[in-house]
């Protein structure tokens, strides 16, 4: 700095100071190998974790199976009842294998209908005919 105490040269680099590192350049090639081997310390806690994973794999598989059980029951009972109504998908739509395999057997339902009875054309008794006995002697 001068007397009127502004920089001489602002920014620039006034002085350097050499200082050893001791960094050379190193060019290195190697070839390593490494191998491990553990043995368990409680081989009892290592059979109880591959039968608690075999155990949820079951329970895994079983709730799958159950839940396939509950489709296919449902398939069943709603195809079923659609079949006794009469009520199908025509047999070119994708939808018609859905419930193609489901046989409807002993069918009582009877669809809801009315016959006409006539009535008796007289009002006299003796045209109805005779009075009914229920006692089973001759």
């Amino acid at each position: 700095m001068d007397e009127d105490g502004a920089p001489d040269n602002p920014g620039s680099v006034l002085y350097t100071v050499p200082v050893r590192t001791g960094q050379k350049d190193n060019y290195n090639l190697s070839i390593g190998f490494s191998a491990t081997w553990s043995r368990p310390l409680d081989p009892k806690l290592q059979q109880q974790c591959k039968e608690a994973a075999a155990t949820q794999i079951q329970l895994q598989q079983q709730l799958i199976a159950n839940k396939r059980l509950d489709f296919e029951l449902a398939r069943l009972k709603n195809c079923g009842q659609l079949i006794k109504e009469g009520i199908s998908f025509h047999p070119k739509s994708p939808y018609y294998r859905t419930c193609a395999d489901v046989v409807v057997q002993n069918v009582t339902h009877i669809k809801e209908h009315r016959h006409y009875i006539p009535g008796p054309t007289s009002t006299n008794a003796q045209d109805l005919g005779g009075p009914i006995s229920s006692s089973s002697q001759p």
